[in-house]
């Protein structure tokens, strides 16, 4: 129950992040925008775990790699979609995450079933704007809750038998060596006489207030709680959880950015708190095979 508590704070944290990172995209390019705030957020979790670090545990890069693609897709995304329908198809992780479980040999309890099926529909109601139109941010946005799925699946495998500090570190930094390299490329190629000017790092300076939170509250704060909660919850159950960061980017929205809420956009909210109170009732799994059933432990 305790790391079920954890996920929602994640989500949470997350959801609101969506207007942070609408805020950045609006001065920054995503690949710099990632840069800079997965650094801030590995110093923050190298500083505030530092006991962690004590014993380091071998570099895993396939976390920090996935973490980079799906960052750098979503991100990207986001400056070319609109906000409901990029929180919308973000939060169809929840259907890939046991897709893949199933690649490693993980069943799906008929009760994880049950919340998956009125978390889809509560996800479109809480995001729905009425202009889910196919484009490419809608398809980089879509294939980043491919990979945010995997991420999960990694964070799963690997977050088990390894200290929190140590992985969560490793996976920041390398997504923001990564980006911080894509940032230059880019830079280059598309300003090839002014890539770095003065109005360049004027865009940091436009987008603190989205970096500091982007940076210490979603990278540092939130990806090092999930790693910690998935310690004890399973791939599938902590999707489902992770996935209501939809509606709290829609309240995000309505208090910062003064959004109206609709009567589906509530109706929405209901069928995904629903689903979460579901996952985490105790309840009997079913195993009949070897691998981990995905239902909430408690």
């Amino acid at each position: 129950m305790i790391a079920n508590l954890i996920l929602l704070l994640t989500a949470a944290l997350w959801g609101f992040a969506f207007v942070a990172q609408s805020k950045g995209s609006q001065s920054l390019d995503a690949f710099s925008y990632n840069a800079i705030r997965f650094a801030l957020g590995a110093l923050f979790v190298r500083g505030a775990l530092y006991k962690g670090f004590r014993k380091p545990d071998p570099f895993v890069w396939q976390p920090g790699l996935v973490l980079f693609i799906a960052a750098s897709l979503q991100q990207v995304g986001i400056y070319y979609t609109t906000a409901g329908a990029a929180g919308f198809i973000t939060g169809l992780y929840v259907i890939f995450v046991p897709i893949i479980g199933l690649m490693r040999k993980q069943s799906i309890s008929k009760t994880v079933l049950l919340a998956i099926l009125l978390a889809t529909p509560g996800l479109y109601l809480v995001n729905s704007v009425g202009d889910l139109r196919a484009s490419l941010g809608n398809l980089m946005v879509l294939v980043s809750a491919v990979f945010w799925a995997l991420h999960v699946q990694l964070v799963d495998k690997y977050g088990k038998s390894r200290s929190t500090g140590s992985l969560a570190f490793g996976q920041f930094a390398l997504c923001a060596i990564l980006s911080a390299g894509f940032a230059m490329i880019w830079r280059l190629f598309k300003y090839p006489d002014a890539a770095f000017s003065g109005a360049y790092f004027a865009g940091f300076q436009q987008a603190f207030w989205p970096i500091l939170y982007g940076g210490l509250i979603s990278v540092g704060i939130a990806y090092t709680l999930q790693i910690k909660a998935q310690k004890q919850a399973e791939p599938a159950a902590a999707a489902l959880i992770l996935c209501l960061e939809g509606v709290f980017a829609l309240l995000g929205s309505h208090l910062i950015l003064k959004e109206s809420l609709s009567h589906q956009n509530i109706i929405g909210a209901i069928l995904m708190f629903l689903a979460m109170v579901l996952c985490s009732l105790p309840k009997k799994t079913i195993d009949r095979n070897s691998g981990p059933n995905l239902s909430a432990q408690t």
